[in-house]
């Protein structure tokens, strides 16, 4: 265990349950930085691009490096500009990479996009600056076209692999979203579409031939375009004459039908596949309660061959198992039982896959696999001082609301020998929409259920996976619904033989930290302790958030999500409640939080001094909306670990 000293140490102990007292696992190994991530292969699969940490001054900078395979010998390690660093990358050809630009312009704080696009070489040569608003003085065209006023992504790699690349850019001003396609060897582009709505995304053609973009307007509502093939004209598609919801996102071998998201009365989403000539839609995938997201391809063209839903365990359901990509799938599958198998890339014949596998107890592990051979080989993996097996199982639950609607979560439980019941911990997730849990590892559930606790996870109306008209019926039910299906939840897990009712805490960051702070108003005998880590305590400052104010899908959003009422906003804010949360709080804040300001956290502090309940303190001024750096998160979950001992205790 590391703690800051040894008396500390053995106080701790004390308080933790006799079944804990095995040989803890470090909290290092929940909080170390992951050294390695983002790798792709090669179109050749010769060569491995891969972000590696690397010390650069006084810390570690994810830095683009390149490797033979299947050797592993480097080639080169390319550092961007000063806090430059890659965000994302994928290869053009087997010499040449696209890369998407990030920043870290704070000594810890959590990189963010800059909307910049490079290509380079492998060995870094040859670097040609595509989009961006350094694009005057940095591309070999800035005096064509300028400095750009938007952020860019990659939007497509042609199969033919000719240097071109499609980008997407998202103008910060007006109402816009243009599409390029980009020569990557001299930066020279060509105009294929100007859309009039922001964020919006393409879908293309196997031939590269971009087809459909779509997106939400500033009314929050689903739109269509299809690409006119003899005008060349985006027209405006009406998603009514369809019965539902259409989300095309990708084209069958020939360009004849194309694969699609389809819900039908803002139900759970079907994979379709549709007719482009007729429209005419195939159901191949659906499950009545849960939105079929996950999918798997093949390689190039990348085919579409299992599917599958994202509540409880995940699985693959095959469209056609007897595809050799699906077989393969399949076989791996069975090869590593008990963990999920995810296809990550081909090389351009399939010979070469990159493939990871994770589960609820593993944080995953990527491989190299080569079909010459039949032979798949350990390249890194996630949080390597993690042992799976000392970890805790995630089991999905369900149970019945006090309004008849079943509502799913994950009680992460830890071995328990002497089995005494358990301490536990509510963890309510952020958003509160278009968010979920999921069965996958999860740090925060396995560090306190390796010092004893289980941990439930509750997807709450308002959570993705079960459809559109699940998310709506959180609307405006921030401190009303959301929270009801938390203390059912509460009270389900309760009703267990290995769950302790007196002994339960709630820890949430985001929207989890304002529910930490409302949920003891609601129940204030449930709950012995609650820990809010950037958390909004006055739901009305939400509309003076930096990118709201001004934004009118933004502000749009938020009136139908959560209401504009001062009176209702008030009434649905923990600042209000202060004098009436007597348990011991611990408040977790960054000092550079752009989603939930610091002030929130210093003015629910005040509020609660003022009622004579001090809370437990811990911000760090150089941190955004949840920490970033290992150092910071090492220290958080040692208050924190601190904080449930010391206030969880038995009766």
């Amino acid at each position: 265990m590391y703690l800051r000293s040894t008396l500390l140490g053995l106080a701790l102990i004390a308080c933790l349950p006799a079944y804990a007292a095995t040989p803890l696992v470090p909290v290092e190994a929940f909080t170390e930085e992951i050294l390695y991530s983002t790798p792709r292969i090669s179109p050749d699969g010769k060569h491995l691009a891969i972000n590696v940490r690397i010390k650069r001054g006084d810390r570690t900078v994810p830095t683009l490096s390149i490797f033979t395979l299947p050797e592993r010998k480097p080639v080169s390690t390319i550092a961007l500009p000063g806090y430059e660093i890659p965000i994302d990358f994928t290869w053009i050809s087997n010499e040449r990479l696209i890369v998407r630009k990030g920043l870290e312009v704070g000594e810890r704080e959590r990189p963010e996009a800059t909307g910049e696009v490079v290509a380079l070489n492998l060995d870094g040569s040859k670097q040609e600056y595509l989009y961006g608003y350094k694009g005057f003085k940095q591309s070999s065209r800035g005096d064509r076209y300028g400095d750009d006023h938007g952020w860019a992504s990659i939007a497509h790699i042609p199969q033919s692999r000719d240097g071109h690349v499609f980008l997407t850019a998202r103008i910060w001003r007006g109402n816009r979203t243009m599409l390029y396609d980009v020569n990557s060897n001299n930066a020279i582009r060509k105009l294929v579409a100007d859309i009039p709505m922001k964020n919006v995304s393409f879908v293309f053609q196997n031939d590269a031939q971009p087809r459909f973009a779509h997106g939400v307007d500033d009314d929050n509502l689903d739109v269509l375009y299809r690409r006119d093939d003899a005008t060349g004209e985006w027209q405006k598609m009406d998603q009514s004459s369809f019965g539902g919801r259409l989300r095309p996102f990708a084209f069958a071998p020939g360009d004849r039908a194309f694969y699609a998201w389809f819900a039908v009365d803002q139900g759970p989403y079907q994979v379709v596949q549709v007719d482009l000539a007729t429209l005419k839609r195939t159901v191949i995938a659906q499950d009545p309660v849960a939105s079929i997201e996950r999918v798997e391809r093949t390689a190039r063209p990348a085919v579409p061959f299992g599917v599958g839903s994202v509540v409880g365990v995940p699985t693959v359901r095959y469209l056609d198992d007897k595809l050799p990509d699906a077989a393969l799938h399949k076989s791996l599958t069975a090869a590593f039982p008990g963990a999920n198998v995810h296809f990550l890339n081909f090389s351009d014949n399939g010979q070469k896959l990159l493939f990871e596998t994770s589960s609820d107890r593993d944080p995953g592990s990527f491989y190299l696999f080569d079909r010459a051979v039949g032979k798949a080989e350990l390249l890194f993996s996630n949080m390597e001082q993690i042992d799976a097996e000392q970890m805790a199982p995630r089991l999905p639950v369900s149970f019945v609301n006090r309004d008849g609607v079943t509502i799913t979560g994950y009680l992460t439980l830890p071995n328990n020998p002497a089995k005494a019941k358990l301490p536990m911990v509510l963890l309510p997730h952020g958003g509160p929409f278009n968010v979920r849990d999921e069965w996958y590892f999860d740090d925060d559930a396995q560090f306190l259920a390796s010092r004893g606790y289980a941990v439930l996870q509750v997807n709450f109306r308002g959570s993705s996976g079960h459809g559109e008209k699940f998310i709506r019926s959180g609307y405006r039910e921030w401190g009303g619904k959301l929270l009801n299906d938390m203390i059912d939840g509460v009270k389900w897990a309760n009703a267990r033989a290995d769950i302790d009712a007196s002994r339960v805490c709630v820890f949430g960051i985001s929207y989890g930290g304002y529910a930490a702070l409302m949920l003891p108003v609601r129940e204030p005998a449930m709950f012995k302790c609650a820990v809010g880590y950037s958390g909004r305590y006055d739901l009305a400052t939400k509309y003076e958030q930096e990118g709201i104010a001004g934004n009118a899908r933004a502000n749009n959003f938020l009136k139908e999500s959560m209401g504009e009422d001062p009176a209702f906003l008030k009434a649905n804010s923990p600042i209000t409640y202060a004098d009436r949360i007597t348990l011991p709080v611990m408040m977790v804040h960054g000092g550079k939080d752009k989603i939930t300001e610091i002030g929130q956290a210093r003015d629910m502090r005040d509020a609660l001094t003022k009622a004579g309940h001090a809370p437990e303190w811990f911000v760090v001024k150089s941190e955004g909306h949840g920490f970033y750096d290992a150092g910071y998160r090492r220290e958080f979950y040692q208050k924190l670990e601190e904080f449930l001992a010391k206030n969880n205790r038995p009766n």
